[in-house]
């Protein structure tokens, strides 16, 4: 299919954020009439799902100490939910492990998550300790002081959700372009004009990028700062941070061949343990971290037989890393080395019986893929320049699939929408950036 000369919207990237915002675009478009699908073009340098979202774990949560987030993510789940069988997604809900000093956290969490419509329930202590059981007999709570239990969230399968989104934008007339690589973009007068291609120059009107982990290299192309000063909330003031640090992402898979069910013989909800003063220790006895920070589910779609998918705390590689070839083709940052493997065998087998000993089913392959962060973890929503629109999501992907659809409302109204303002990137100067919470993931 050859390249038009000239496109309304181009959007670049085709993993989850740039599909859901191809079809949102559209649909928008068609409500408001002011368009269709054919006035927008998608490219992707690979395939679509080449990226982070090829080879993510798919949990959709909504755990997260910045309060924004929560009514972002309820936007999300109502995108999932559009056809969750085209989609991929399982609402088998998200459970949340805690520590007592993570309890006034988990509190505001859990009231914020109501007040925005997204309800979840919150116990502690023996309740805490109750509820775990009552759904996995076999759980081990150790320090466990507090739970949340998000009913919405759950996960996606990767294919699945890829090719379902993919299809949404074939069937609102969207033109997708594989193997098409952005090389620099022309500006006047400091406003987009074109985008130069490897198959040609593309004049455009709109552009929005969708990029992931290559979000940095098109951040320079368009001339724009590789440091920062940055302001945060709880007073503190960093200057010339790196506006950019690439982590690596910390997922993999084990064979399990009897049933990982609930008591009640259903599908469990996803498991999300952060114990900041409980150390890791493998069944030997051997220490292996100092703090808890895991999460599982079940995870079929790339596996020959029964198996659990999950993922611990990423690795921050700082401001360089090799971005291609990316996935599982590049070995510079898999996951697939042995202190990984201990380390989630070790947390599963301390926390749940039916795990105990399951280090020797850890599938040695590469897993996991590389994410390029923003200052403070937390998505950039925002006009780059004047006609384009950059969604820099750190790697929350799965979790904010409704960034598409907001930002798509935004474009065509030309209106603010109240979910999207925090996320501006004039919070950096403004002294508004997030960072607090007791914590040890980089995603507050």
């Amino acid at each position: 299919m050859k390249l038009p000369k000239s496109a309304k919207y181009i959007i670049v990237g085709g993993g989850v954020h740039g599909l859901s915002t191809a079809w949102h675009l559209a649909m928008e478009l068609e409500a408001t009439g002011k368009g269709t699908g054919r006035d927008i073009i998608l490219l992707e340098k690979s395939l679509p799902g080449h990226g982070a979202s090829g080879v993510a774990c798919g949990c959709v949560r909504n755990l997260y100490m910045t309060e924004p987030m929560h009514a972002l993510i309820r936007h999300s789940v109502d995108v999932w939910n559009y056809d969750p069988v085209a989609l991929g997604f399982q609402q088998v809900g998200y459970v949340s492990c805690g520590e007592a000093n993570q309890m006034e956290e988990y509190e505001k969490i859990h009231k914020n998550q109501n007040a925005v419509g997204y309800p979840s329930d919150l116990y502690q202590g023996k309740d805490a300790h109750r509820f775990l059981t009552s759904i996995w007999p076999d759980f081990k709570y150790h320090s466990v002081d507090v739970v949340l239990h998000e009913k919405l969230s759950g996960y996606a399968g990767t294919a699945q959700a890829i090719n379902g989104l993919k299809s949404m934008c074939e069937r609102h007339l969207v033109r997708i372009y594989s193997g098409v690589e952005v090389l620099d973009y022309d500006t006047v007068n400091g406003q987009l004009s074109a985008v130069q291609t490897s198959q040609g120059l593309i004049q455009c009107e709109v552009l929005v990028l969708g990029l992931g982990a290559w979000t940095p290299k098109h951040w320079e192309l368009l001339h724009q700062p590789s440091h920062l000063d940055v302001g945060y909330l709880n007073g503190e003031k960093i200057k010339n941070k790196d506006m950019w640090t690439y982590w690596r992402l910390e997922e993999g898979e084990l064979y399990f061949d009897g049933p990982y069910y609930t008591a009640e013989n259903l599908n469990p909800p996803v498991i999300h343990i952060e114990l900041m003063n409980t150390p890791v220790v493998d069944a030997l006895g051997k220490k292996l971290k100092d703090y808890v920070y895991v999460y599982w589910k079940n995870g079929t779609e790339r596996m020959e037989r029964p198996g659990i998918q999950g993922g611990g705390m990423p690795v921050n590689l700082g401001n360089e890393a090799t971005v291609d070839p990316y996935g599982n083709a590049n070995q510079q940052y898999q996951a697939d080395h042995p202190e990984f493997a201990d380390y989630i065998s070790a947390c599963m087998g301390m926390f749940m019986k039916r795990f105990e000993g399951i280090r020797a089913h850890f599938k040695e392959r590469p897993n996991g893929g590389i994410g390029a962060f923003t200052p403070d973890n937390i998505p950039i929503l925002d006009w780059v320049l004047p006609n384009v629109y950059m969604i820099a999501d750190s790697n929350h992907g799965f979790k904010a699939l409704g960034i598409g659809k907001l930002v798509s409302r935004h474009i065509v109204s030309g209106l603010p929408i109240e979910e999207l303002k925090p996320f501006s990137f004039s919070r950096y100067a403004e002294g508004k950036a997030f960072g607090s919470g007791v914590t040890n993931s980089p995603w507050v």
